[in-house]
């Protein structure tokens, strides 16, 4: 018998959320066998919009799709769901430092986490797109008191994709050759594509492929690939990042193959040095119930070393500057 899935996907009028949405819809995250409850939310003043929105997913006659509404009201949105995309968030502006989008958004997130505690099913797993996504995952989370730590997650799925796509194509193989390519730390331009320990057909990247070419270009443009985008389509990602979401939860919800692990944003348990409670990218494992478990044992150099450690750096400073939104 079919489980139907409560999902929200917030910002739903967005670009993502447009790319994001007919997926959900034809079952390609939570697979053929569940039917999907899919509740749009966004602002007062896109509700409209949401609504056409609405209309083209009721005339896409999607088998899987139960129940399809739209709202801005929280308590009707986010009532017993099961899981909660946060997508929407305020986008950077022209001249915003990242601190101005951070302090622009943390008000944004305390609300989503109060409605997710008061109103979601008490089993909700939430997915953090909107950026700066680490940091709003981590006001959401300390907004929602009693929903678990183990039930949220930040996306740097999109990142771990770019950087595995990059490296199949200097490597002169495909996508699906690339295997434990982690993404550490922040969504940002200091993240870590951890190719120390990433393999290609079974063998380490650092053999199949230049290391000069790997610590000195495969980085930088793993970690400024998002403006790339933008610079050449005058818009950020979107199909590509609503392909990182289903992709975020689907391995979450499917269990991870035993050759192989998966990258996303969680609270830290304190592995690898990472502050306990300091929302990091870090290599994953699940079982297929929608949980995780860290992997703990990647083997870091020196050079893996400082490259967390610059990461990290950045996601504490952001931390403190959201201080108060945590209490």
């Amino acid at each position: 018998m079919a489980k139907t899935v409560k999902v929200v996907v917030t910002g739903a009028t967005g670009q993502v959320s447009y790319a994001l949405l007919p997926r959900i819809a034809a079952g390609e995250m939570f697979g053929p066998d569940n039917d999907v409850d899919l509740r749009l939310s966004d602002i007062p003043q896109m509700i409209d919009k949401a609504q056409g929105v609405q209309m083209e997913l009721e005339d896409g006659a999607y088998p899987l799709l139960a129940t399809i509404s739209a709202s801005a009201d929280r308590a009707v949105s986010h009532k017993d769901a099961d899981w909660v995309l946060l997508v929407g968030s305020v986008p950077r502006g022209p001249g915003m430092e990242r601190g101005d989008l951070i302090r622009k958004n943390g008000p944004i997130f305390v609300d989503e986490g109060k409605a997710i505690a008061q109103y979601a099913s008490a089993g909700a797993r939430v997915a953090v797109v909107g950026n700066p996504c680490n940091t709003n995952c981590l006001i959401a989370r300390a907004s929602a008191k009693g929903l678990p730590d183990d039930r949220w997650t930040a996306m740097t799925r999109l990142d771990q994709n770019r950087a595995r796509s990059l490296l199949a194509a200097k490597a002169g193989a495909r996508v699906r050759d690339v295997k434990q390519l982690a993404i550490w730390g922040n969504h940002s331009a200091t993240l870590y594509p951890d190719f120390t320990n990433a393999k290609v057909k079974d063998r380490a990247a650092s053999e199949v492929v230049d290391k000069t070419w790997l610590e000195n270009e495969f980085i930088p443009v793993v970690q400024q690939r998002g403006a790339a985008v933008i610079a050449a389509r005058g818009a950020s990602s979107a199909f590509s990042a609503a392909q990182a979401l289903v992709d975020h939860v689907r391995s979450l919800v499917r269990p991870t193959p035993g050759d192989d692990w998966f990258s996303a944003a969680v609270p830290s348990d304190g592995s690898y040095g990472v502050s306990k409670g300091l929302v990091s990218s870090f290599p994953l494992r699940s079982k297929g119930d929608g949980g995780y478990e860290i992997v703990k044992s990647v083997g870091l150099n020196d050079f893996a070393k400082a490259k967390l450690a610059a990461t990290v750096a950045e996601l504490e400073k952001e931390r403190d500057l959201v201080k108060d939104l945590l209490a």
